[in-house]
């Protein structure tokens, strides 16, 4: 019995089996870490955390403490366990070395050795069953009597006593061999639906997870497919995008070219006109009128003034239009070329405000060379 009762206080009540690590809840009850680990794991979806043994509630989940003594004391029991295809009961009398036992009798609540069973009383009260752990399932609890009947009208297991004069007397009952055989049956039938059930159920599990794979084989196909797709056209836009900023940089370097070699020569011109304009201011300022007239005779002579009176018109229109014929095609070369990478709606626009103020500046260049000749004559 001492035995018994220390593999019972050993035993975790959730696997009811010899603790393994065992913790404590702060309630004080004991578990194995893994079987406690499991059930508050489980309670987490609720939100709400109780002892599986005092159904004691935690608001949180509850913090686990080693029982370190316990531990110590399971792991000594342990070793004595049975080994795999044992009933893990042992006999009740054989205190020196625990014995695997072979019977447990009902009436004396003690499990028997084959030895220890060939001494036990064989009175009809000693009923001996399967080796068990627990012998209070298998007593009346009123009249502590072995159970031996199956009340069909209620559904219960019961002793004689409860037969002949208790609370299911008249009633029909049956052995609970009978019982435990007809219930057998029953559960053969069901059995037998449950199987063909199941093999459907399975074919059905086997079927999606077919379609799954397929499904998982497309989706990687179109992936691979629009993934190629898109780092064509990624490849495609860079290479043309490299194309013209090339034709960008190259058609700027050749209109940079040759607006620099038209500003060289218009401020050659300009040098060549001021130079004019300080001597004419000079002359302007002279008091002499006789020095006026031979200095203009000798820088410029007779002719070059009156051809400069007799071509004002020519330079009006030649002049204008010889000096600045390639500035205005090299102005229209490079608006061409900037307006072709601007959208059409604003280039309409541009291009009138382009085109009036070349204009302005053809008409302010002709003033100019017309007051030019203007001081010439």
């Amino acid at each position: 019995m001492a035995a018994a009762d220390l593999r019972d206080e050993l035993s975790c009540s959730i696997c009811l089996s010899i603790y393994t690590d065992p913790v404590s809840l702060p309630c004080g009850h004991n578990f194995c870490r893994g079987c406690i680990g499991g059930v508050l794991s489980i309670q987490e979806g609720s939100g709400r955390y109780s002892c599986p043994e005092c159904r004691a509630e935690y608001q949180e989940r509850p913090a686990l403490y080693r029982n370190r003594a316990l531990g110590n004391i399971a792991e000594r029991f342990r070793p004595t366990e049975t080994e795999p295809g044992e009933t893990g009961i042992f006999c009740t009398y054989c205190l020196l070395s625990p014995v695997p036992a072979a019977k447990s009798c009902l009436h004396c609540e003690a499990s028997l050795c084959d030895t220890h069973l060939r001494g036990h009383c064989q009175s009809a009260e000693h009923v001996l069953t399967e080796p068990t752990a627990s012998f209070m399932g298998r007593k009346c609890s009123v009249h502590n009597e072995p159970l031996k009947y199956h009340c069909c009208e209620d559904s219960a297991c019961i002793c004689a006593s409860c037969c002949l004069a208790g609370g299911h007397r008249g009633h029909r009952v049956e052995l609970l061999s009978e019982a435990s055989e007809k219930k057998k049956e029953k559960l053969r039938k069901v059995l037998e639906k449950l199987s063909p059930e199941r093999e459907e159920t399975e074919r059905g599990a086997q079927r999606l997870q077919e379609c799954r794979r397929e499904v998982a084989e497309v989706a990687a196909g179109e992936t691979e497919r629009v993934t190629a797709l898109f780092r064509g056209i990624r490849e495609e836009l860079e290479a043309l995008e490299k194309r013209l900023l090339s034709d960008i940089s190259r058609q700027k370097e050749e209109l940079c070219l040759q607006l620099t070699e038209l500003i060289q020569q218009l401020e050659i011109k300009k040098d060549e006109l001021s130079r004019k304009i300080r001597h004419i201011e000079e002359l302007c300022n002279m008091a002499d009128p006789l020095t006026v007239l031979q200095e203009q005779w000798e820088s410029y002579g007779a002719a070059a003034c009156e051809a400069e009176g007799a071509d004002t018109e020519g330079r009006e229109k030649d002049g204008t239009e010889g000096a600045d014929t390639e500035g205005r095609e090299e102005d229209n070369t490079l608006f061409s070329f900037f307006s072709a990478f601007m959208p059409w709606t604003k280039n309409q626009k541009k291009t009138q405000i382009y085109t009036d103020t070349i204009q302005e500046r053809e008409d302010t260049e002709g003033a100019g060379f017309a007051t030019s000749s203007a001081i010439c004559l």
